[in-house]
C-alpha cells in the first residue's frame, strides 16, 4: 500500500492486476485500484475533482481530469475518510498513475490540492 499526506489528507492507494485480453488485435491489461481518502484535519473537507497522470512503458502519458469520483464528491469530515475503488487499462505491462485531487476546506471556503501518491500498474509474471 501507498501512502501520502497532504495538509491533514491522508491517501491510501492499493492497486491489483485483474487480468489481460485482447481487443481489436491489441493486448490489455486491467488493473483496479482502491483509495482511502483520510481527513486527519480539523476542518470539513469535500473533493471537488480529479486529475490523472497514467504513464505507460510503451505509449505517452495520457492526463485524465474530471468531476468528484465515481460519480460521488464526497464530504469528509474530521477523523471520517472515504473508499472507493476504480480501474485502469494499460496496453504495456508496466505503467503507473499519479494525479491531485482539489479539494475545498469547509471552514474558510479556500480550494486547495492534495497529491495523490504514484503507484505503479505492474503485469505480476513481467517482473520476474
Amino acid at each position: 500500500m501507498i501512502q501520502q499526506i497532504t495538509k491533514g489528507i491522508k491517501i491510501s492507494v492499493e492497486a491489483k492486476f485483474e487480468g489481460s485480453f485482447s481487443k481489436d488485435y491489441v493486448l490489455h491489461h486491467a488493473f483496479v485500484y482502491h483509495i482511502t481518502i483520510e481527513n486527519q484535519s480539523k476542518d470539513v473537507v469535500q473533493l471537488l475533482s480529479r486529475h490523472w497522470k497514467i504513464q505507460e512503458t510503451t505509449n505517452r502519458p495520457q492526463y485524465v481530469n474530471g468531476d468528484g469520483v465515481v460519480g460521488k464528491k464526497p464530504i469528509v469530515r474530521p477523523g471520517e475518510s472515504h473508499t472507493y475503488k476504480s480501474g485502469c487499462l494499460l496496453t504495456s505491462p508496466i505503467g503507473a498513475m499519479s494525479g491531485t485531487y482539489i479539494m475545498i476546506n469547509f471552514s474558510n471556503t479556500k480550494k486547495f490540492s492534495v497529491d495523490i501518491p504514484t503507484f505503479k500498474l505492474n503485469v505480476p509474471h513481467i517482473l520476474n
